[in-house]
């Protein structure tokens, strides 16, 4: 891609096209494309490495099939993500001390109310939606440690290729979710005293090293639209292609030893039931996109 020429640039059609053909040409078809083989993810070889950033690069995630098991190391995404640049962790509300959660039906004060913390659906997100602009999430790393007795399953699209059918269908919906004030998140407000602030702030941006950045939750509640046609309009269109049949979602089930790492892609749970063993995953999200991508 020339320089100073991201898939951002509405004013350099030419451009844009060849990275668009480019991009749906290496589309993985199937998520088995997007698996890796690997024996033990703290300590990856440099050939397992190198095919995880083959499919970063490819499908900005790739999903780690790793041999630890239901071992329970939290250092297994830590030294993982280092070995991908991954080092500023986001200290969100939910997460531990070193900033990595643990995914799994909480019911204590911290977590209640947190849906990622319940057993429900979780709609189509990227990670840290709600951050302010400086704390942009721009990789996260997801390690199962036991998955659900049944459902669970994790639903995954490359921001990239939602962005290309937005595009094709009207470049001005683009350009209305690039505005500053596009999606709005009001502040956290727990028993009067606010944990979050307001956040507002565009939908695609120009991210690290000039990559595609989405910003997006597919909530209907607590969330502010920019009130105006352009945007409406954006977001009903954005909608259609997130639930649309032709849009390429794949799906995974994490099983034991195994993880998604990635470019903060849009994803999606579905409900589950614990039965046997509650179903444990680790969550490590940072500001940096994964290196080499």
């Amino acid at each position: 891609m020339p320089r100073h020429v991201t898939p951002m640039s509405l004013d350099n059609r030419e451009a844009y096209v060849v990275w668009r053909d480019a991009k749906l040409a290496n589309c993985p078809s199937s998520i088995n494309e997007l698996i890796v083989e690997v024996d033990d993810p703290r300590r990856l070889t440099v050939a397992e490495q190198s095919a995880i950033l083959q499919r970063c690069r490819r499908a900005n995630m790739a999903i780690y099939a790793g041999k630890t098991g239901d071992e329970p190391d939290k250092q297994i995404a830590k030294l993982l993500g280092e070995r991908f640049g991954l080092h500023d962790l986001d200290h969100n509300i939910g997460a531990d001390e070193d900033a990595i959660s643990m995914i799994r039906v909480q019911t204590d004060a911290t977590h209640r109310g947190y849906i990622p913390y319940t057993n429900r659906p979780l709609a189509w997100h990227t990670d840290g939606y709600y951050n302010l602009p400086e704390r942009q999430i721009h990789a996260f790393i997801l390690h199962c440690v036991a998955p659900a007795s049944n459902g669970g399953e994790n639903n995954l699209i490359d921001p990239e290729m939602a962005y290309i059918r937005l595009r094709d269908r009207d470049p001005e919906h683009i350009r209305a979710l690039m505005h500053s004030k596009a999606m709005s998140i009001p502040p956290n407000l727990v028993d009067g005293v606010e944990l979050r602030p307001r956040s507002s702030g565009p939908v695609f941006t120009s991210g690290v090293r000039g990559r595609l950045h989405m910003r997006y939750t597919d909530r209907r509640r607590n969330i502010h639209w920019r009130d105006d046609p352009a945007t409406s309009a954006a977001v009903s269109a954005l909608r259609e292609i997130l639930h649309t049949a032709d849009t390429p979602v794949h799906r995974a089930r994490l099983e034991p030893g195994w993880g998604l790492i990635c470019n903060n892609v849009l994803h999606s749970r579905d409900a589950f039931i614990d039965e046997d063993s509650p179903r444990q995953l680790y969550r490590a999200r940072y500001y940096e996109r994964i290196e080499g991508t």
